[in-house]
């Protein structure tokens, strides 16, 4: 949900502030651009050198910054502008106060009442503080005012005392930005079960059967359908990609009898289902226990047929909105609306390995979208990335109507 979103953070003058590091580390790993400005106090307990070094950004302090006699100013309404998100955390009860009364004494706050997006807010103190009616009053103003509370968790503070006050750890409020991303969002609410990657039918135990397929499809798609609000199963073949979103639950198969038995345990529970694995078709009728030796000039293999997973899942569809994917050499056209209703599909992702960048392997991809009325929506070359938020969108679209 932080991939690519550009988060100015505001540190505060609290203990809380050597938080921020971890919080820093976090943000950067979940794909946020980090730029982080600090009052005057908040120094005394983070160093802007660590900060720095963490968001790869300098870190403001001031107004201006002084250089070889040059004199270079900050300017807060840019900052205000630049961001995404805003997150003041630490937010200390005096930084709390000059937010809900307007006051404007240092850069974090000028940029605070510049800024025109979201602004979250971790409150940290000790708790006689925190419960303090000026501190419940400052935290409801600036709730009025649109901005975002992260409430304060009850632990061991500074004072030795324990109770409410403590920030909320850096885990939890990248969590909380997560979820406030997520809500609102297209598939907000809805299941998706996504197959990816190719099928491997063991020979004996070192040779396989299998297919070229690298899953980056599948994968693309899994980690745009969370970016839009969606609780995605990934059913993944072997593959050595890693799902960028921790949101994703991802189950690792090998043959297509373990994908088929994976995805009818989920399929009961999804709303959509978006087959885009390249299942082997057949399989070895018999699997050696032993490694095959190498004797003789050739070797015959017999091959039995696999259960087909998405015309399975067509026949016990009931609620769920079910896409298959074709991947096709010749007469793409026709084989993709045959399967479309041979399979029971609501639509059908087409691609072709006739056209340059697409199908396997590649980090693009060329499709064209059929859905079961035979309305159909060709796309041009695009990354996967872009292609997934196609699918999704016209999915999205279907549903809507």
């Amino acid at each position: 949900m932080l991939a690519s979103k550009r988060i100015l953070l505001g540190i505060t003058g609290g203990i809380a502030a050597y938080k921020t590091t971890f919080l820093t580390r976090l943000l950067i790993k979940a794909g946020a651009e980090v730029r982080i400005v600090m009052t005057p106090a908040s120094a005394d307990f983070v160093s802007p050198l660590t900060l720095a070094t963490l968001s790869k950004n300098k870190v403001l302090t001031s107004f201006t910054d002084q250089e070889d006699g040059a004199v270079d100013w900050n300017n807060h309404v840019d900052l205000g502008l630049w961001a995404d998100l805003m997150l003041i955390a630490p937010a200390t009860a005096n930084t709390l106060s000059k937010m809900a009364s307007g006051s404007c004494d240092n850069l974090l706050l000028a940029i605070y009442l510049s800024a025109k997006c979201p602004v979250f807010v971790a409150p940290a103190m000790d708790l006689d503080m925190y419960r303090h009616p000026s501190t419940r009053k400052s935290l409801e103003i600036l709730g009025g005012f649109g901005n975002q509370i992260i409430p304060a968790e009850s632990g061991e503070l500074a004072s030795g005392l324990v109770g409410e006050g403590r920030m909320a750890e850096p885990e939890t409020i990248v969590g909380h930005l997560n979820e406030w991303l997520r809500a609102g969002r297209p598939f907000e609410g809805k299941r998706i079960m996504i197959t990816a990657g190719p099928t491997y039918e063991a020979i004996d135990p070192v040779r396989y059967i299998g297919n070229h397929s690298s899953g980056k499809m599948g994968y693309a798609l899994a980690e745009a359908a969370a970016a839009m609000g969606a609780e995605v199963t990934l059913i993944s073949g072997p593959t050595a990609l890693e799902c960028s979103d921790p949101e994703v639950r991802v189950i690792r198969v090998t043959s297509a009898a373990e994908m088929h038995a994976e995805a009818h345990r989920f399929f009961p529970e999804a709303d959509i289902v978006i087959g885009a694995a390249a299942v082997a078709d057949y399989r070895p009728e018999n699997q050696a226990t032993e490694k095959i030796k190498k004797s003789g000039d050739s070797i015959t293999l017999s091959l039995v047929k696999n259960p087909d997973i998405i015309a399975s899942l067509g026949k016990l569809k009931k609620q769920q909105y079910l896409v298959g994917f074709a991947l096709e050499t010749e007469k793409e056209l026709e084989y993709a609306r045959k399967k479309l209703h041979e399979k029971h599909l609501d639509a059908i992702v087409l691609n072709s390995l006739r056209d340059p960048g697409a199908g396997f392997g590649s980090s693009t991809n060329k499709v064209t979208f059929i859905d079961k009325n035979l309305e159909i929506t060709p796309f041009e070359l695009k990354t996967k990335a872009e292609v997934a938020r196609d699918i999704l969108h016209e999915i999205h679209k279907r549903l809507e109507n």
